[in-house]
């Protein structure tokens, strides 16, 4: 092809075609158009390029082509020949004799084709084909070196971005002619050694000089890019056109040089795994890879445990890590195979580190206690931490203390350990001590386990343990941060991933950003869920369900709890979805469904004294079942629960004071200051629904005017929605009607703002649709709605969302 000149290469043609006498060396590595731009200068002078014998050469100008590969005798034929007439020398940088170095210091200055920049390439694409996109992509492939970029060019499969076997096939020549050394080198540049030239002495038995010189020789065929490393097209050349015993054979070769050596092996094993390759020395490549891999893909990590165990590793020798790459990986079923089969064989290795990894896989599937004396049974000091926890989980708090008290502190404070201390004490704390200390230890716990956290399987994690803190305490900020923090860090690999997100998403539910809360659920559809995880995610689902007025995906979520509550037994970790669930059993009626669970979280809380962090999910859930079955007696029994614990921290005087006023509604009692003050209080915490709901319920039973338009101004502006201008006398008459709405007028509304016609609205409630525009009407006069939409605006903040009663 025709080449494409920089500017210094055209400067350096003009000066040949204006100094008769200036000679001129060109040098470059192959492929960088030395030849073309040599036959290119021929043409344009009028002469052909001299290919030998170079002894009493004549002519005006005589043109040298791969002067490199001349011995001294011909090189010292062309410098006495240099004397006489001008010489136009062409070489790669390498092998450079000194005969050849003194040729080439014959000219003033040499000309160094670069490589093509982006727009050349551009210019040598057949006509059609000359896209930005395709240029990019010749370029980076190519690195821009001349003669790669025809190679791609003429071969191209039209406006595709790939490289076409043709164009690969035509390097055959150039890697048959290299020297041995050369080719061994290459292969360990695919591999990644880079420039490790100890290694690479070490590969290719040669001293250090000599890995120089072969360093040079192979950076002189161009397959190099200019920063030192194989060009994409040179890689792809070299593994389609090396046998892959060979390449394989040398990647084996670097992994052992760099374990006896303690280095990463990790990049070098990967390619072999699918190849085939056995023996001892695979085996403990493949291991040490797996060791590499597991704390950032542990389900490579597996793979690699699996491959060596096919290359002939024993496979009860790498059984308890590969059960831990599979549970970082989310294959719990896998991991419990190989843990127990450890754990049950006497003979084998790392049985306790096996123990850890059942233990972690049973805690994730609610087996709370099982995983806890799996722990203990290990004896390992972080697995004495991990062991407290799920003891205290299920209520055995004094077995805990006990455990906690034999952790010895003679090792080294990693991270780790001291994230695992931190969240036993916490959670300690959050049972028998104050909640703001109890938070704090779990929220540094969570620090401390950030960085090393993504390969460390858990049973649970302090972001989780803390959030969950965090909402029964009223601190959504916190909790909010604590599992966006552990999501981004990947906190405990996918067992935990799934939990994480599932607590992003309640706390988005109890925020009221129910559209957020649904589609962060909606996520995880399809996606295998353990049953504590499963617990939650029917827990969200009934949750968002009974908040947007959503009847037919309520029943539908129940009946997947009914089999969620069957697959986990309670403990502590599970009261917040508990008391969501209680709310959803009474909307439909379905109470003794929960009757043993409740029975048994309330044993469990009974017996750890009935700590108000713990216990306040249940009377707060407790409280709203009461409202809607119309318990009096239950209910005040809740709102007294939580006023004992306002007594003793101020932080539960936000639900204790929220709960109250909702026993006075149910007593028809309504003091509108202090339902805009719990409402407020609800509000503040993150709470925006509850506290929205509130205000909304009381203006529906309020037989003031005034203070209900008051108390639906305040609904709305806890909802972020803009408050409609009303004109409200300033003291009640006898003319103003009460505006307390009935409860068939409340589920006639839920239905009529949710877009039901009336019809429809008449089917679900077996009314006629007559009867439905009659209380539509009754409404409408009753709220002193001036139109249709400030009705269905009035009503909305009434009912919350469509649909949304306790």
């Amino acid at each position: 092809m025709t080449p494409i000149l920089d500017d210094a290469a055209s400067r350096h043609l003009e000066a040949l075609a204006a100094d008769t006498r200036a000679h001129v060396s060109v040098v470059a590595p192959g492929g960088y158009g030395k030849t073309t731009l040599l036959h290119h200068i021929a043409t344009t002078l009028g002469v052909s390029v001299h290919t030998g014998p170079f002894h009493q050469v004549t002519g005006e100008v005589v043109l040298v082509d791969d002067a490199h590969l001349l011995d001294d005798a011909d090189l010292a034929a062309l410098r006495e020949t240099a004397t006489r007439t001008r010489l136009v020398v062409a070489a790669r940088p390498w092998p450079r004799p000194r005969a050849l170095a003194e040729l080439l210091d014959l000219a003033p200055e040499q000309l160094i084709p670069a490589p093509f920049t982006t727009a050349q390439v551009k210019a040598c694409l057949p006509a059609g084909r000359r896209t930005d996109q395709l240029a990019e992509f010749v370029h980076a492939e190519t690195g821009g070196v001349p003669g790669f970029v025809d190679r791609l060019a003429r071969t191209l499969d039209g406006h595709r971005t790939e490289v076409p076997v043709a164009a690969l096939a035509e390097f055959r020549p150039e890697l048959a002619r290299l020297d041995e050394d050369v080719l061994r080198f290459m292969v360990a540049a695919d591999a990644g050694v880079g420039l490790h030239l100890d290694l690479l002495a070490e590969l290719l038995d040669r001293d250090a000089a000599a890995v120089g010189e072969i360093a040079e020789a192979a950076r002189s065929t161009g397959l190099f890019g200019t920063a030192g490393a194989l060009l994409p097209i040179a890689r792809r050349a070299i593994r389609a056109l090396v046998p892959v015993e060979r390449r394989a054979w040398m990647r084996q070769r670097l992994a052992d040089l760099q374990l006896a050596r303690g280095g990463q092996v990790l990049a070098l094993v990967r390619p072999l795994l699918g190849t085939g390759i056995g023996g001892a020395a695979a085996a403990r490549a493949f291991e040490a890879a797996a060791a590499e891999a597991l704390p950032v893909d542990p389900a490579l990590s597996a793979r690699l445990y699996e491959a060596a165990v096919t290359a002939g590793r024993p496979p009860l020798q790498v059984a308890a890590r590969r059960a831990e790459a599979l549970a970082l990986a989310g294959d719990l079923d896998g991991a419990l195979r190989l843990a127990d089969e450890v754990i049950t064989t006497e003979s084998a290795a790392q049985r306790r580190h096996a123990a850890g990894v059942a233990a972690a896989a049973l805690a994730h599937r609610g087996q709370l206690f099982r995983g806890a004396q799996l722990y203990r049974w290990a004896g390992t000091e972080e697995g004495k931490q991990l062991a407290a926890l799920g003891l205290v989980g299920v209520g055995d708090l004094a077995d805990a203390r006990e455990l906690r008290s034999q952790t010895s502190s003679d090792g080294p404070p990693t991270s780790l350990s001291s994230a695992l201390a931190l969240m036993a004490n916490g959670l300690h704390e959050s049972v028998a001590g104050t909640p703001t200390t109890a938070l704090s230890m779990m929220v540094r716990a969570a620090g401390l386990l950030e960085p090393v956290g993504r390969g460390v399987l858990l049973p649970d994690s302090p972001a989780a343990l803390g959030a969950l803190l965090a909402l029964h305490y009223g601190e959504l900020a916190t909790a909010s941060s604590l599992v966006e923090r552990a999501i981004a860090a990947g906190t405990g690999g996918a067992p935990l991933a799934t939990r994480h997100q599932l607590l992003r998403a309640w706390i988005a539910m109890v925020r009221g950003d129910l559209t957020a809360a649904a589609e962060q659920f909606n996520a995880l559809r399809g996606t295998h869920l353990e049953p504590r995880d499963w617990l939650f995610a029917v827990a969200i689902e009934l949750g968002v369900a009974r908040r947007t007025g959503d009847t037919d995906t309520l029943g539908r979520a129940w009946v997947q709890a009914g089999e969620a509550l069957l697959r986990h037994p309670m403990d502590l970790f599970t009261v917040l979805p508990l008391g969501e669930l209680m709310v959803a059993a009474a909307r439909l009626r379905e109470e003794s469904r929960l009757a043993a669970h409740l029975e048994q979280t309330r044993t469990l809380l009974k017996g750890l004294g009935d700590p108000p962090l713990w216990a306040t999910p249940l009377w707060w859930g407790g409280l709203h079942a009461a409202v809607i079955a119309n318990q009096v007696e239950v209910a005040e029994q809740h709102v007294e629960a939580m006023a004992r614990a306002a007594a003793k921290d101020e932080q539960f005087g936000m639900v204790a004071a929220a709960g109250r006023c909702w026993a006075e509604l149910m007593a028809g009692k309504v003091d509108p200051d202090a339902v805009e003050d719990a409402a407020r209080g609800l509000h503040a915490a993150g709470f925006t629904w509850d506290g929205a709901r509130l205000a909304g319920r009381a203006a529906t039973k309020t037989t003031d005017r005034k203070a209900m338009v008051r108390l639906l101004d305040c609904a709305r502006l806890l909802q972020g929605k803009p408050v409609a201008a009303r004109r409200v006398p300033d003291e009640p008459s006898a003319t103003t009607p009460e505006v307390t709405l009935s409860e068939r007028e409340l589920q006639v509304a839920e239905l009529v703002v949710s877009g039901m016609t009336y019809k429809d609205v008449g089917d679900r409630l077996f009314i006629s649709a007559k009867t439905v525009e009659h209380h539509v009407a009754r409404m409408r006069q009753r709220l002193g709605a001036s139109s249709r939409s400030e009705l269905l605006s009035q009503l909305r903040s009434l009912v919350g969302s469509p649909g949304a009663r306790d």
